[in-house]
């Protein structure tokens, strides 16, 4: 197959490259750098079946030749990159899925939305199925994220029902792993790079929100599976193993061997209390559940960490 994957040289998108290449596709990668990096894709370069191009996708996708899948996983993903460009944001997540379905549609190809767990918001059922309509807060300032990707899900499933386009839909849970950024605000990095500069380790609340740690591996190995196999209903693909944020911490500090204190800060406005998904459609559609436990994960990404880090700590 030949596929398009926006976001291309973002975390996960990179890394789902990587997996679309192994397996022998040719890919196309779109992206305009807001919050990903050309180190992602720079081991890429000399790959005849990969191609980049520099663009925005919330302006018109134009490409020439055919295409059989087109991947939209371009979008800032943690609280610090979609309150920093918060219309960047909710461009993206209209008029780019817009703009990719239409290539989609033009090109006759499969379309794939990578969606999210916060569709979810601050859920009031524990763990999340997909048939769970979530409890988000249109107006408040984490909106821009929640609101762009569920308006991105609805507009998926109006060109399929409207168009017969073949469509999929994941809601991607917390991920980690390699080629995450130092403090992009997400809890995993933001632990790691803490520990390693013997920082204080800043926990948001008490600690007691829990969240569900899916490596990186994992979550492209389910993706992966749901683009060639699964069906157009929205399909969880996470981590079902819950730990709170204060666990997390306690675990990276062990792992580093850091002597750097815990501290807490004030919660975020509308942070969810609990984040858990309910991954049975996964493994009864696809084979699909994670291998990866958080300990064994956690080390990997310690090391990642630890090696990019090294120049700036010499």
């Amino acid at each position: 197959m030949k596929v398009l994957i926006t976001g291309g040289a973002g975390f996960l998108a990179s890394h789902l490259t990587d997996r679309f290449l192994r397996e022998g596709h040719e890919v196309v990668g779109v992206d305009n750098f807001i919050t990903g990096s050309p180190e992602n894709v720079a081991h890429l370069a000399a790959n005849k079946a990969f191609t980049f191009v520099q663009h925005d996708v919330s302006t018109h996708i134009a490409f020439d030749g055919p295409l059989d899948g087109v991947l939209h996983l371009a979008s800032p993903a943690s609280p610090i990159d979609y309150l920093e460009h918060p219309i960047e944001t909710l461009k993206v997540g209209s008029l780019g899925t817009h703009n990719a379905l239409g290539l989609a549609k033009a090109k006759g190809a499969r379309f794939f939305l990578a969606s999210t767990s916060e569709v979810y918001g601050d859920p009031l059922v524990h763990p999340q199925p997909e048939t769970y309509w979530g409890n988000v807060n249109p107006v408040g300032p984490r909106s821009v994220y929640d609101e762009a990707k569920r308006f991105g899900e609805a507009l998926t499933m109006a060109y399929h029902r409207t168009h017969g386009l073949d469509t999929r839909i994941v809601r991607i849970f917390n991920t980690y792993g390699p080629r995450m950024r130092p403090r992009d605000g997400r809890v995993v990095s933001n632990f790691i790079v803490q520990a390693l500069r013997n920082e204080p380790i800043t926990i948001y609340g008490d600690g007691s929100q829990s969240r569900s740690f899916c490596y990186v591996d994992d979550e492209v190995d389910g993706i992966y599976r749901l683009f060639m196999h699964g069906t157009s209903e929205p399909t969880n693909i996470g981590n079902p193993v819950e730990f709170t944020v204060r666990q997390l911490a306690e675990l990276v500090v062990e792992l580093t061997g850091t002597a750097a204190p815990i501290v807490h800060r004030e919660l975020p406005v509308d942070d969810p209390k609990v984040r858990q998904p309910d991954i049975s459609r996964a493994r009864a559609e696809l084979g699909w559940e994670p291998k990866v436990p958080l300990r064994e994960g956690l080390l990997r990404t310690i090391e990642y960490f630890t090696r990019i880090m090294a120049p700036a700590r010499a």
